[in-house]
């Protein structure tokens, strides 16, 4: 939703003495960062625990999507939505870099992806769709990864703005 959907939603349960929202479930991610222009900071504002869903960008930051469409994984092949939303060249050099501070670092690039979530302002936790025993131990392992602003700035800096998108 919009952000002014959420603060209208936020004063309507004020206003009627009705429980007041904790957390808001929204799509944010490395390539999809729209969410940090209005949502993030009124969900700061109001005290409102962010618990962003797709972290990994539909495995497109665990490195597992050619820029030609497809890739290594069942979902790589099958996926259409991620299409839709995570082929810009500027995702592709996001993902690049993550799989650079991945190497350097030694560990994973859903590491990198989740410890630079983990890292942002109002984020409680994110969402780890987990299809393996060894995805829920990479996640529990970011949480120990802390990675410099520099390293921040290096993904951070290729993003361009994309498309709002609604609910997955």
């Amino acid at each position: 939703m919009f952000a002014w959907q959420f603060g209208k939603m936020i004063a309507t349960s004020e206003a009627n003495g009705w429980a007041r929202f904790v957390s808001m479930q929204n799509h944010y991610n490395l390539v999809y960062r729209e969410e940090e222009r209005e949502m993030m900071p009124l969900c700061r504002a109001e005290g409102v625990g962010v618990i962003p869903y797709s972290p990994l960008a539909r495995g497109f930051l665990a490195g597992d999507r050619k820029k030609g469409g497809g890739g290594d994984t069942v979902r790589a092949n099958s996926d259409k939505l991620a299409a839709k939303f995570y082929f810009a060249d500027t995702d592709f050099t996001i993902a690049d870099r993550v799989a650079d501070i991945a190497g350097r670092r030694g560990v994973s690039r859903m590491q990198v992806a989740l410890a630079w979530m983990l890292s942002r302002p109002g984020v409680t936790a994110p969402i780890v769709g987990a299809s393996k025993l060894a995805h829920l131990d990479e996640a529990v392992d970011a949480l120990a990864l802390a990675l410099t602003p520099e390293e921040c700035a290096a993904l951070e800096a290729p993003y361009q703005p994309h498309a709002v998108v609604g609910p997955l």
